[in-house]
């Protein structure tokens, strides 16, 4: 895989319905990994600009260190911020405040999500654990200086992101 910003189309392309189903069921393996680890059931992936080669995967870590934003500060270290912006952060679960902001930051160019976090609440419920925010990534997304696309929630792989997280914290 060329990283070489110089090859990069003027302009983003868009990943086809088969490869963001397939991405966003791949971060549900993340997130299931992260229960190995004994960790929340949250995982994120970065796709490279020709949405096919994974770059990074990323589990929960722990309340502060979520998937999607422990993932952004990685690319942010080893990839220039104009190669980010044709990449994709692919994410189980819609990323909170905190994570849209840090994969704003560090100019991930596209983000997609499977279950909304209003659709995460209803799955956790009121777990101290998880005290959801209702504060949108779109509303984060839409208050930036730059355009971050945002793609999600994607109704192909609601059931088994939903079920993951129904079964983690009814069992908690």
């Amino acid at each position: 895989m060329n990283h070489d910003i110089a090859q990069l189309p003027s302009e983003r392309t868009s990943p086809t319905r088969e490869q963001v189903v397939r991405h966003l069921l791949r971060s549900n393996e993340v997130a299931k990994r992260a229960i190995g680890l004994g960790n929340h059931p949250f995982g994120a992936i970065l796709v490279a600009p020709d949405h096919e080669t994974v770059l990074i995967e990323q589990c929960n870590i722990d309340t502060v260190n979520h998937a999607e934003a422990e993932l952004a500060r990685i690319a942010a270290r080893n990839f220039r911020p104009e190669y980010l912006w044709h990449c994709t952060l692919y994410t189980s679960v819609e990323p909170c405040c905190m994570c849209a902001g840090t994969a704003y930051w560090a100019n991930i160019g596209r983000v997609v999500f499977g279950l909304t976090e209003a659709e995460l609440l209803e799955a956790t419920g009121n777990h101290a654990e998880n005290p959801t925010m209702s504060v949108s990534s779109r509303y984060v997304f839409d208050h930036c200086q730059k355009a971050v696309e945002l793609i999600g929630p994607v109704p192909e792989v609601i059931p088994e992101v939903g079920a993951l997280q129904r079964e983690f914290w009814r069992d908690r």
